[in-house]
């Protein structure tokens, strides 16, 4: 029987972040934020105005990316960071949706 457990010491976060965050590349600088942490999961615009993305890895890259996202990209006003931590899947690679 195959463990499809996550890696020891992988968290998820889901984060919804809040503001100025939509028309401003928010999402391609996640995902090459991500890439570089090699932190896995996705990030997607919401159709709200906000942005959605999940994030797994080991925790000290999915915190780092969290804190990246209260800042972002230098055009978004970023409002609020809301993280909600869940059991991780086991990602693999990051994603951008619409």
């Amino acid at each position: 029987m195959q463990n499809s457990s996550p890696p020891t010491g992988q968290i998820r976060a889901h984060v919804i972040v809040s503001g100025t965050v939509q028309g401003v590349g928010f999402r391609f600088s996640t995902l090459d934020e991500a890439i570089q942490l090699g932190v896995s999961g996705w990030v997607q615009n919401l159709p709200d105005g906000r942005v959605e993305a999940v994030f797994e890895g080991s925790k000290a890259d999915v915190e780092e990316v969290i804190q990246w996202c209260h800042k972002g990209p230098p055009a978004a006003v970023v409002k609020a960071v809301a993280v909600e931590y869940e059991t991780p899947e086991g990602l693999r690679g990051f994603e951008m949706w619409r």
